[in-house]
């Protein structure tokens, strides 16, 4: 099975997604898009694979999204396309990539799904337990 992963090693979320995927046995292929961002037909290909609007993949927090003014309504697809390149941290992360699906893996345990051989329990880094196929334990 082939993996990939639009991982940010500065993001929590990410580091655990990319944990769980080695953990249930893949060795995926890591892009660090801030410095390897994906072009605008591959940034494309993803947002339809993953069955969303440019609007919803955007990240605020932490990203230039409000001195952007990205709230705006009015702004259309190509110009939140035109932010996500111009500015790679907007992206929200992590995307997986696998032959059953693409998602943003908010929360990291969105991408056992994804996986072959997920690991039936996996602890993150803050501590919080997940199983795969049930409810997160705290």
């Amino acid at each position: 099975m082939t993996v990939t992963i639009w991982h940010n090693p500065a993001c929590g979320t990410s580091r655990n997604t990319l944990a769980l995927i080695r953990a249930s046995g893949e060795e995926p292929v890591v892009i660090a898009y801030q410095t390897d961002p994906p072009s605008r037909e591959r940034l494309r290909e993803l947002i339809a694979a993953m069955g969303i609007t440019p609007r919803e993949l955007l990240r605020e927090k932490g990203t230039p999204y409000a001195e952007l003014g990205l709230s705006d309504p009015s702004l259309t697809d190509d110009q939140f396309l035109d932010a996500m390149l111009a500015h790679p941290i907007l992206i929200n992360r992590p995307i997986v990539e696998t032959p059953k699906g693409t998602r943003l893996c908010r929360p990291s345990e969105r991408v056992l799904d994804l996986l072959d051989h997920p690991v039936a329990e996996f602890t993150k880094e803050d501590g919080e337990v997940v199983r795969a196929g049930g409810p997160s334990l705290g």
